[in-house]
């Protein structure tokens, strides 16, 4: 199922990757930091637009809400503004 979401559409797989990793209580930092690392030099920016008709929200409200110190600052800074 995973693989026919990527090859379907990559943004809105990886969008949901981040919501289900953000969502609820606690947060999977694992896939947090894998997906915005990996992505935030080749297409976030279409990540985040498909997150935010995903969720809602948008991804940087989201991370703000559920993160703090230092480990927040670096992932809005990767995130960039929205």
């Amino acid at each position: 199922v995973c693989l026919v979401k990527c090859t379907r559409n990559v943004h809105c797989y990886f969008a949901e990757r981040l919501y289900h990793a953000l969502k609820g209580a606690g947060t999977r930092d694992g896939t947090l930091i894998r997906v915005i690392v990996s992505r935030s030099e080749v297409d976030l920016n279409l990540i985040k637009a498909e997150f935010k008709h995903i969720a809602g929200k948008t991804l940087s409200s989201m991370i703000m809400d559920d993160t703090s110190g230092d480990y927040k600052t670096a992932l809005l800074n990767l995130c960039g503004s929205d």
